[in-house]
């Protein structure tokens, strides 16, 4: 179960936002993901406390304020084969949704399975 944060600087639309989540999601269900498995937040922050380098470390151009910090939590193993394929897909359709790819950053997370309970605090993978 993924946990997908997206957090971008105010004010950006709903459409803006859902492009990229919608992306996050498809990409994430192409790498095996189930369609339901969908738990994303977003979090909307002034530039005050959304700072970040316009170039580092190895940006093509500049980041603008449209720049989206997508954050992946998910359980532990996937393979780095899985992460580029993630990455790759991700890039191709925030690019065809209009958006630019050297604008983004993505950060995976991983946890241990124990440490998701998903209801009623039942930790179904013990």
């Amino acid at each position: 179960m993924p946990l997908v944060t997206l957090t971008v600087r105010k004010p950006k639309p709903a459409e803006f936002k859902g492009k990229v989540l919608d992306a996050v999601h498809a990409s994430l269900v192409s790498t095996g993901v189930p369609e339901t498995d969908k738990f994303q937040r977003v979090l909307e922050l002034d530039a005050d406390d959304f700072r970040f380098d316009s170039s580092y470390p190895d940006v093509a151009g500049a980041r603008t304020d449209d720049f989206v910090l997508i954050e992946i939590l998910w359980s532990v193993g996937r393979s780095v084969k899985v992460k580029k394929k993630l990455l790759g897909e991700l890039m191709e359709r925030l690019r065809a949704a209009g958006l630019d790819p050297e604008n983004v950053m993505v950060v995976f997370k991983e946890t241990a399975w124990e440490n998701w309970a998903f209801a009623g605090g039942r930790l179904i993978h013990t």
